[in-house]
């Protein structure tokens, strides 16, 4: 029987031996917690609907003992909450994992039909490997380990129609996009090689060629891929397509010829075949397209790096006057950020070209950049201008003063004379004396004031001949620029 006593405030409470164990509910497991909420809430439910069921005077609001403005219901309302949330959760990952197993399955059979199929069936394997590559990151791993990649490669020297390859070409650039292992893969299978046997194919469709112009452009982009691109003969190719452009090829084959060989000019060991394809010329003179002439520049840009690249570009036909005219480009700072580059680096480089640049009007133009142009075109402006100036500097240094005047006549002219010659004298010393950076940065500003002076003139549609005044010569001769960023 058990025995009460009564505590310390004189309350009866159960007196149980020292160490034993008391719980509340026995055999109370969480599953029957679980069972209890859910039979609370049926039951909640069903009395919701008896509610519902009777008039509007008939129902009372319910309230739990011991509650306070129904926060009893609220709680078990959350609690409830709480066991659904984790059951549908439970749910969801059940039917991620029969959803991931459902689409291993399609991707098996598309594999095992690609590789155990022939004809029509294995073009339409094709077909499906190229829509489920495209855009699933996952599919392109999974297809990839499951041998889609050999088999494709395979289908390049298969006798059937270009449709056969046009798909299988796709499907391996699905199969590369954003996947380094699989662009390396698909080079190692030889599909480089298997391409350019198709370019020397007699009467191929332009599909074709689109279709391997796509693939070079994203095998490209791995580096260890454009060695082996470019030593295949594939910068040839890509050259021409770009030429020829829509005569035969549309505007996107045009474009990605291009990218192509920007990708492969990062390369240096590639810029001996850029050259041999006499590629120089074309890009300086398809400046001013403006839907090419960025990606040109970036070209152009690699190719100066290499001595070969800058003597190729030195001795092209008007190569320094189109490059100072996109100096000029103020509505593109892409263009005369990447122009300007060119410009510093053979500025730097090829000094034999630099009286060239400044035959060319690249003087003004310069000091406008450093004025007017981007953070990055106004540095490396200042970066040509300091080359142009110790060129300059050692030209001047080189020539000596000629100061010289006739000891003829008689006391008082020779008296004159020699005055003239000591004041001369000093002028010349003065001249010396006065730093290169400011006489070059005067010249500067002098030219720039008078080209804008007729850039405004030609604006005002005044006579052609008319010319600055004196006066405003004056000006420009002793103007000074000392907050010039140089």
């Amino acid at each position: 029987m058990a025995k009460y006593r009564r505590n310390d405030v004189g309350s009866l409470v159960l007196d149980r031996p020292p160490g034993s164990h008391f719980r509340l509910w026995p055999g109370f497991s969480g599953a029957a917690f679980r069972r209890k909420l859910f039979d609370t809430m049926r039951c909640g439910v069903s009395r919701h609907r008896r509610e519902e069921a009777r008039s509007p005077e008939q129902q009372r609001p319910v309230k739990l003992p011991g509650s306070k403005s129904g926060r009893g219901s609220e709680r078990l309302s959350e609690l409830l909450s709480l066991e659904a949330a984790a059951d549908v959760g439970f749910d969801e990952s059940e039917a991620e994992t029969k959803r991931k197993m459902l689409i291993l399955d399609e991707l098996r059979g598309v594999v095992k039909r690609l590789q155990f199929e022939d004809g029509e069936k294995k073009k339409n394997a094709a077909r499906d490997v190229r829509r489920l590559a495209k855009e699933d990151a996952e599919a392109r791993v999974t297809l990839a380990m499951l041998g889609a990649i050999p088999t494709l490669v395979g289908m390049l020297d298969a006798e059937e129609d270009s449709d056969f390859r046009i798909q299988a070409l796709y499907a391996l650039l699905n199969l590369g996009i954003g996947n380094d292992m699989n662009k390396a893969a698909i080079v190692k299978a030889g599909a480089i090689h298997k391409m350019l046997k198709l370019i020397e194919t007699p009467d191929k469709p332009p599909p074709l060629s689109e279709a391997i112009v796509a693939n070079f452009l994203g095998l490209s982009a791995l580096d260890e891929n454009k060695p082996v691109i470019g030593s295949s003969g594939a910068v040839l190719f890509l050259s021409d397509v770009l030429r020829k452009g829509e005569n035969g090829f549309t505007k996107q084959a045009k474009q990605d010829s291009l990218r192509a060989l920007f990708n492969l000019s990062i390369s240096l060991c590639n810029i001996p075949q850029i050259l041999e394809c006499d590629l120089v010329q074309y890009l300086l003179n398809s400046l001013g397209d403006m839907d090419i002439s960025e990606r040109a520049l970036s070209i152009l840009s690699n190719i100066v790096s290499s001595p070969e690249g800058r003597k190729a570009v030195g001795s092209a036909q008007e190569a320094y006057p189109i490059l100072v005219d996109v100096l000029n480009w103020r509505d593109s700072p892409g263009c005369q950020e990447k122009a300007s580059y060119i410009l510093m680096v053979m500025a730097h480089k090829a000094w034999w070209d630099r009286q060239t640049m400044i035959d060319a009007g690249i003087a003004s133009t310069l000091l406008e950049l450093t004025l007017l142009g981007s953070t990055l075109a106004q540095k490396r402006a200042s970066r040509i201008l300091e080359c142009l100036r110790v060129d300059k500097g050692k030209q001047v240094c080189g020539a000596g003063p000629a100061v010289s005047a006739p000891l003829c006549g008689g006391s008082s002219s020779t008296g004159v004379r020699s005055a003239g010659a000591r004041s001369e004298s000093k002028e010349v010393e003065e001249e010396l004396m006065m730093s290169e950076e400011r006489r070059a940065v005067r010249q500067l500003v002098q030219q720039s004031l008078q080209n804008n002076m007729r850039r405004i003139v030609k604006r005002a549609n005044l006579p052609q001949d008319f010319a600055p005044s004196d006066h405003f010569k004056s000006l420009t001769a002793s103007s000074t620029s000392k907050s010039l960023p140089l």
